[in-house]
């Protein structure tokens, strides 16, 4: 084969290759561009992971919530205890 032809030839070759490893997919990372691309699919360990570390920040939220309301409830009883004791 001449060199004429060979080189070009695997220079476009190369070319394309390092194209489509840059549209391949990558495991659990981004999607690849629209001609390659699919929805990501998460195995259930992951899905069931994430889903349980979203559900215990939810739950401490709400807790801390309630903490708050708590504490104001609190102080605006013993606020009103010491109006009534100013008042006797």
């Amino acid at each position: 084969m001449q060199a004429k032809i060979f080189f070009p030839a695997a220079a476009i070759i190369a070319l394309l290759l390092i194209a489509l490893s840059l549209v391949w997919p990558q495991g659990l990372g981004t999607r690849s561009l629209p001609p390659f691309g699919h929805a990501i699919e998460m195995p259930d360990y992951y899905r069931m992971v994430r889903e349980r570390d979203e559900r215990r920040q939810h739950e401490a939220e709400q807790k801390a919530a309630q903490a708050r309301a708590d504490a104001a409830a609190s102080a605006a009883a013993a606020s009103a205890s010491a109006q009534a004791a100013a008042l006797k």
